[in-house]
């Protein structure tokens, strides 16, 4: 999906007037279930260390899917996280969901997906749409797979992310998920990244730990 300048601008206007509306309050985070259009993510206690080398964890960060609902390209989180649950079941695998209330810092939300992953192989996923691939062996400034130009990433590429999260898991050692480039792509977007890393920051609580989700799609 492409946005032009009128619709980049209403965003960034929608989120900055959410922001404002929220206020001091909005680091409560005490919401246990939040319905948001055709996805229901439940809070189910703390997210524990997997045993099954059949999983792939996948880390969102703290605002996705109940805060923020949308990338900043207006594609839908339930789509998002659909397609990349959908890619890893494809290849015979499970996906669990956790989410970090520590860090938005997609590498370090990967990384602790990763260490927490029974197959040692996770996906960190940030609100504006940002995703890679990581294992928990590497240094969390490393990763397997990453993708920094989410404008360009559309729901068939989230799916094959999925799906290579999956074989990597499985031992296997896949070809890098093909993606576009365009150099025109960051300063494009560039205003409406800064204010849903922005947005998403103030959800933060270091005092909290990684949660497990339950994932309901409608």
């Amino acid at each position: 999906m492409q946005l032009n300048e009128d619709a980049i601008r209403k965003i960034v206007v929608d989120v900055l007037s959410g922001m404002s509306e929220e206020g001091e309050n909005s680091s409560s985070n005490t919401a246990v279930a939040e319905r948001k259009g055709d996805m229901i993510l439940k809070e189910v206690g703390p997210a524990k260390e997997g045993r099954s080398n059949d999983e792939v964890v996948i880390g969102v960060a703290p605002a996705f899917g109940d805060k923020l609902t949308k990338t900043m390209i207006d594609e839908k989180h339930s789509n998002i996280l659909r397609e990349i649950m959908a890619g890893i079941e494809e290849e015979g695998l499970k996906a669990r969901v956790v989410k970090n209330y520590s860090t938005a810092d997609v590498g370090f939300v990967g990384h602790q997906a990763a260490q927490l992953s029974g197959s040692g192989i996770g996906i960190g996923l940030q609100s504006k749409g940002t995703v890679l691939i990581h294992q928990k062996d590497l240094n969390p400034l490393a990763n397997l797979e990453l993708f920094p130009q989410a404008p360009l990433l559309d729901l068939k590429t989230y799916r094959q992310i999925g799906k290579n999260a999956a074989r990597y898991a499985k031992g296997e050692n896949p070809d890098p998920v093909p993606t576009r480039n365009d150099q025109m792509a960051r300063p494009k977007y560039q205003a409406i990244a800064a204010v849903l890393y922005n947005k998403e920051v103030k959800y933060l609580d270091p005092q909290k730990k990684v949660v497990k989700l339950e994932v309901k799609f409608e």
